[in-house]
Order: C-alpha cells, then structure tokens, then sequence
C-alpha cells in the first residue's frame, strides 16, 4: 500500500500502521455523496484485507463538522434505484460491523444525521469538546431510519428517541454522559493518540479475532454465544500471538508480536 494517497472528496493517509480517512468535502460541512461513500468501502475493504493496518481513523476536514449527513443541496440523496434491494449506505454500515480492524471516529465538528451513522458504525469514537450530535431529520421531513440499526444500543432508547423526534442535538459532555463516544477533550487528536497508543502495543491476532467475536455475539442468544465463546476461547490460545504473549509474561519482557 502507498505511504500517502490522495483521491477527490475523500483523503486516505496511512501515519505508520493506521489508515486515516479524512472526508475533504468542508464546503459541503463534510456531507456524504456516492462518491465518498464508494471510497469508504473501497478503502475500509483494503484496510481489512491488509494485516499491517492495524487501525482506521475517520474524520472530517475542518473544525466545524465531522459529517452532516446526506448531501441535500443535490436533492438527488434519497433516490435510489428501488429494484436493487442493498443500498450504498446500508452497505456500508454492513461492512463495518465486518470489520475486524479498529475502526476510530474522530468527532471534529458536528455530527448529524447521517453523520451520525459513520461515527456509530465504528469501534470506538472520540470528540472535541465542541463538538455536536444530532439527528434532524424530521425537520426536513424524512427520519433517520437507516443509522437506527448502528445507534441502537449506543444510547439508552428514551434519549435516542428524542433526539429522533425532536430533532434537536445534544453535546459532546452529553454524547460521552450516554456512552456514545468514549472520550472528550479539547483537543480531538490527544484523545486519538491516546486510544492508538494503548491498542497499538497489544495484540493484532487477538484484537482481530475479539472484534470478530464481540460482533458475532450481538445478535445471538445466551446459550448461542456461550457455545460460540467458548469455542473461541480455544482458538485464541491457539495462535503464535498467545504462546508470545504468555511466554513474554513469564520471562518478564515486551511480546514481540507476529500477529499470527
């Protein structure tokens, strides 16, 4: 993979191990069309394809919004082609919860919208202080159904559905208060660079495999996860990441991981 690559409308940068995908559409408040929506899943499949990416970052150009959703100036966002059942969006929130490389939101500005489903669909996010949270569709007449799938179970469902019907944003003391986020600061990138660089020392094997199995288990019953577990449990310690890890504990030393 390229150190640095540059394409229209969405920038992709790898900084070391990690693959920054910035949204460069700042007139627009970083809003989403086909095109970044197309380059998203194209990079987000190479990333997961790649053992050297170790994380994704996504974020917006700019200081005023991480992502405002659909592009409604081209008053085409909501016409699709109703013969094919699996739309762009959709899909992409498909391959996120298939994703088993980290994927970091990084909350710059506002998030809105369908915004609000990019920053949802990752593993973990973290926000300026001054950043927004919003879902204000129904003041254009339309509702957020599709990022419902990804914000369901991120925030308790008295204060999602009034975010929903309202229409009105909370901010990112509020967002971080709910659970939505999982830090808060001044500045964004230290909260970043926090999260990498308590992820990047540890195992890539295992990181992988648990981000599998967190996601398998979501949807299954008690009984159903713990037979999935405890089978999973068994193929962790399979890997050369386990025996380095647990002979780096006995001889008192930092694993030198093969992400095997």
């Amino acid at each position: 993979m390229a150190e640095t690559s540059s394409t229209i409308e969405l920038r992709e940068e790898m900084r070391g191990p990690v693959m920054w995908l910035t949204i460069d559409r700042e007139e627009r408040r970083n809003a989403i069309n086909a095109a970044v929506l197309a380059r998203l899943s194209d990079a987000l499949a190479r990333a997961n394809a790649d053992a050297a990416v170790r994380a994704v970052v996504i974020t917006g150009t700019g200081t005023r919004a991480f992502c405002a959703g659909a592009d409604l100036q081209s008053g085409t966002a909501f016409k699709f082609d109703y013969a094919e059942p699996y739309q762009g969006f959709a899909n992409l929130f498909r391959q996120a919860r298939q994703s088993t490389v980290p994927l970091i939101a990084r909350v710059n500005g506002a998030c809105m919208a369908g915004g609000m489903g990019i920053m949802a669909m990752c593993d973990m996010a973290v926000a300026s202080s001054s950043a927004v949270f919003g879902l204000p569709e129904v003041k254009v007449g339309l509702f957020p159904a599709q990022v419902l799938s990804v914000l369901d179970g991120l925030l308790p469902r008295r204060v999602l559905t009034e975010m929903c019907i309202t229409g009105e944003p909370i901010t990112a003391a509020q967002a971080l208060e709910h659970g939505l986020i999982n830090r808060t600061s001044d500045d964004v990138d230290e909260s970043v660079d926090w999260l990498l660089g308590r992820m990047l020392d540890k195992s890539p094997a295992a990181i992988r495999r648990g981000l599998y199995t967190m996601k398998k288990i979501e949807a299954m019953a008690f009984e159903e996860s713990m037979a999935f577990t405890e089978s999973q449990i068994g193929l962790f310690a399979l890997t050369e990441d386990a025996a380095e890890g647990q002979l780096a504990f006995r001889e008192k030393r930092k694993p030198h991981w093969s992400g095997r």
